[in-house]
């Protein structure tokens, strides 16, 4: 999230150095990076009236598409509750930036069929990744025909619509590996739901190889499924939210996937300052340590502590 709080640190400070050194080091040693964008980046719009009493808006300058850049994003979801933040124009110039910065937009576009279709990225010479993004909230920000700008919206509580299910599988054809990225249910979780678990075995059984959730704005456990995987909430990146101190919302992970070797799934602890991210270390370091065993033993996952902050999903 790169408005509000963080649009103020961009003012004084250049937009790489709101990720710290070691942070943006790991990231852009991968192949490719995705993210969850969770605001719209313009300079034009208004709060929308879409949504009756909406607490939150979220818009960020141009500049801050920088933050993206300096960390290697290649591809950023559009499909959540903010992306109409400041409505259709402030939506139209987010897809303009992210293009302009080679960063392809997904789960939002002009119009139905925009939203809703998955991307192909060539992330090595050896690696097409395919990746489909969907959220379920908020309805009134859907896409619509013929040409209603919104995102890719689905009530994901009554199971994989068909077009998800065509989507995946049309990737899945045309793809090495294929990442479903859901916008998933209610803030400030600690686990996932019984809906969530039941959609994540349709979503794999579509020809997902990897769920990675977001929404709750807390770290869930990762499960394994027939050498598929499902993380259903990664927590957050970098924001200025308030931290709730049991929770631990200022406390999330950088997902490392590596599908063709072992360990499949790597977790690097963040620790979220205001408009600052930076590896996690001492107690910090230890709590998601702790955090993710919980989470993961939940699920019958089993987590290796092989770093500081550096976890493996066994």
């Amino acid at each position: 999230m790169l408005g509000r709080g963080v649009t103020e640190a961009l003012a004084t400070t250049p937009a790489e150095e709101l990720w710290a050194p070691e942070v943006r080091a790991l990231a852009t040693e991968c192949e490719l990076l995705v993210c969850n964008l969770e605001c719209c980046i313009s300079e034009r719009g208004a709060p929308t009236e879409l949504v009756p009493g909406k607490p939150f808006f979220f818009r960020a300058p141009p500049r801050a598409v920088g933050a993206l850049r300096a960390v290697g994003a290649r591809a950023a979801s559009l499909a959540n509750n903010h992306a109409l933040d400041f409505g259709p124009e402030a939506l139209a110039d987010t897809l303009g930036h992210l293009h302009d910065a080679g960063i392809t937009a997904v789960g939002a576009g002009q119009g139905l069929d925009a939203a809703r279709a998955g991307c192909v990225i060539e992330a090595s010479p050896s690696l097409r990744l395919g990746v489909v993004a969907v959220s379920d909230h908020p309805a009134e920000f859907s896409a619509g025909e013929p040409d209603r700008p919104g995102i890719a919206h689905a009530d994901l509580r009554a199971g994989a619509p068909s077009w998800l299910v065509g989507e995946i599988a049309r990737l899945h054809a045309s793809c090495d590996r294929v990442v479903c990225f859901p916008h998933w249910g209610p803030n400030m979780t600690t686990e996932p739901t019984r809906w969530q678990r039941e959609l994540a075995g349709e979503l794999l059984a579509a020809g997902a190889d990897l769920v990675a959730g977001h929404s709750a704005h807390v770290v869930h456990g990762v499960e394994r499924r027939d050498g598929a995987l499902v993380a259903y909430d990664l927590g957050d990146a970098l924001d200025d939210y308030r931290v709730d101190s049991h929770l631990r919302n200022d406390l999330g992970v950088l997902a490392l996937w590596s599908p063709d070797t072992d360990p499949v799934l790597e977790l690097v602890g963040l620790r979220l300052h205001w408009a600052h991210t930076e590896l996690a270390h001492g107690s910090d370091a230890d709590w998601i340590a702790a955090r993710l065993e919980r989470a993961c033993g939940a699920l019958g996952t089993q987590v290796e502590r092989v770093g500081e902050q550096r976890l493996r999903i066994a």
